[in-house]
């Protein structure tokens, strides 16, 4: 562990960037100054955020402080269990296996297509008219 306890890391998804601080606790999580039962009321992004600790066995044993910015619910979601995942890795090398294997240590590359001039959207067309 660094130094004062405390391991800080960073997770991005879509135009999401989660900055977590973990420190040994009693399992609080804490996004942008609220309870993140609060910050993500609905269950599926609950528990998107909770499986790197489920898997580690460590749901009550830190506390994580986040702050998240950018993009939506879903995508602060996933930029925050990265965030999780990268920190329990810098605390016990041997969890890094268990997290690859379930996908959570790689940052989800999709991002939004830019829209083309000339065009409504990224691959719409306008309606082509012959006359």
């Amino acid at each position: 562990m660094s130094n004062s306890s405390e391991i800080l890391t960073t997770g991005r998804r879509k135009t999401s960037i989660a900055r977590l601080r973990m420190s040994k606790g009693t399992g609080t999580i804490k996004v942008n100054g609220k309870e993140f039962t609060e910050y993500f009321p609905s269950l599926s992004t609950q528990n998107t955020i909770l499986r790197p600790l489920e898997i580690a066995n460590a749901v009550h044993g830190y506390d994580f402080d986040a702050k998240t910015s950018g993009g939506g619910i879903n995508g602060q979601a996933g930029a925050l269990r990265l965030a999780i995942s990268r920190a329990l890795v810098e605390v016990d090398d041997s969890l890094r296996v268990l997290l690859r294997v379930e996908g959570l240590l790689t940052r989800d590359p999709r991002m939004k297509e830019r829209k083309k001039s000339g065009q409504p959207g990224a691959r719409k067309r306008f309606q082509f008219s012959k006359r």
